[in-house]
């Protein structure tokens, strides 16, 4: 880290979130690929957008498309995904939004420090884990990436190649081969109106 620099002070996130009338956190969707992260992070969006909250979601593909284009797949490469996806998801949710998340996110050190980075600031974090089988997964594999995979095509892939630590502790756990997407959408934001993290606005039409 470069020592010539300041970091300067500005509103403070009770102040921002008092004036934006919602608090700000991050929802962490974590989960195989194929396992309806995705899916389930877009629909989330949507639901708290039409309630009145703001909201933003971080895709993982997405995000190698411009912050992360210069990293691979390696152990080392993963790690630094996470760590500055989750440096940006707390830039959302210190600025009172609810920043969602849908990374694989594979080893439990890189979600634990996604956590730390939000717990330091006084931020809520929130783990979701989208639990699916292998063997689920690989028959969705919308993009065909278990195949290539088990051709030898993609290198440490996932539950293929390269390990998928599961969570030992999320806050919440969707298993999304036994729930549609509406059903997990319910599961999480009942988590977070049980915890006071979120109240929904009324629904905007249209």
């Amino acid at each position: 880290m470069a020592t010539n620099i300041t970091w300067h002070p500005s509103l403070s996130h009770p102040e921002r979130a008092a004036l934006r009338h919602q608090p700000g956190l991050t929802i962490w969707l974590t989960g195989l690929s194929a396992s309806g992260k995705s899916t389930i992070a877009t629909a989330l969006e949507q639901h708290l957008l039409r309630h009145s909250l703001a909201a933003y979601r971080l895709d993982g593909d997405n995000i190698r498309f411009g912050l992360n284009r210069d990293l691979g797949f390696s152990p080392t490469d993963r790690t630094e995904n996470i760590r500055r996806i989750a440096e940006v998801a707390k830039l959302f949710a210190d600025s009172a939004t609810i920043a969602i998340t849908s990374f694989i996110s594979p080893y439990r050190a890189d979600r634990a420090l996604a956590r730390e980075i939000h717990r330091k600031d006084g931020l809520a974090f929130v783990e979701c884990w989208v639990d699916v089988s292998v063997e689920e997964a690989e028959k969705r594999d919308p993009k065909g990436l278990y195949k290539k995979a088990r051709e030898g095509v993609i290198k440490e892939f996932t539950g293929v190649s390269a390990p998928y630590e599961e969570p030992e502790a999320a806050e919440v756990v969707i298993r999304s081969a036994e729930c549609s997407v509406e059903e997990a959408i319910v599961q999480i934001v009942r988590y977070l109106e049980e915890r006071g993290l979120v109240k929904l606005g009324e629904k905007v039409v249209g």
